[in-house]
């Protein structure tokens, strides 16, 4: 059964929400980030599997998650209570079917549950995505399942924002077959680091940014 890695920074809030809702079998890997609100300890009381990451940035948490990893497949989202973690079986599906390697989560969001500027920043990644290689995505969404033997395939460099988009480029140019499933988006707990505030956003677009040009 999967791996779930669950990159983490102050969301001691969240954290019993998307642990309970856990599908039998999936195993969390919480990757604290240097969290000051006790998330690694109530991680652990929860049940998780706690990982620590000194290095800042989503992309190191996520790599320290993939290498801590030893289930076959692995699978990754934000823990924000803005994915619920019951999806999950829907995003793996079609890679234990057979039907693709890569399979993304195309957030369908709820009233208030993504804020325009994120929601237009994305749409402009995705359609200069799909400019520069073809690829036909209508997100970059964070839940996301792939074997972690391809994974480590893909040799992935970035350790900050950019590290979703990277994902999808290296798994095109190595011909593995990429696909959406939709999955709900809700209102996540507490303050956002990267989308819920125009910085963060920027941010994350500058990152992306580079890796497409």
């Amino acid at each position: 059964m999967p791996d779930v890695v669950l990159p983490v920074l102050d969301e001691a809030a969240a954290l019993p929400w998307v642990l309970e809702r856990m599908p039998p079998g999936y195993t969390p890997i919480v990757v604290d980030n240097g969290s000051t609100d006790g998330s690694a300890r109530l991680a652990h009381q929860l049940g998780a599997r706690v990982v620590h990451e000194p290095r800042r940035g989503f992309g190191a948490a996520c790599f320290a998650g993939l290498q801590a990893s030893t289930a076959d497949l692995v699978c990754f989202m934000d823990c924000d209570r803005s994915l619920d973690s019951r999806a999950l079986p829907s995003v793996v599906g079609p890679v234990l079917a057979g039907q693709a390697d890569l399979v993304l989560g195309e957030r369908r969001p709820e009233h208030g549950a993504w804020p325009l500027h994120s929601r237009l920043a994305n749409r402009l990644l995705v359609r200069e995505l799909r400019r520069r290689t073809g690829i036909r995505l209508s997100d970059l969404g964070p839940m996301r399942a792939m074997r972690r033997s391809e994974l480590l395939s893909l040799d992935l460099q970035d350790r900050r924002f950019g590290w979703p988009l990277e994902m999808v480029l290296r798994a095109h140019q190595l011909g593995l077959r990429i696909l959406e499933v939709p999955v709900a988006y809700l209102p996540r707990s507490g303050r956002s680091k990267v989308t819920g505030t125009l910085r963060g956003t920027l941010r994350a677009v500058g990152d992306m940014g580079r890796l497409l040009r």
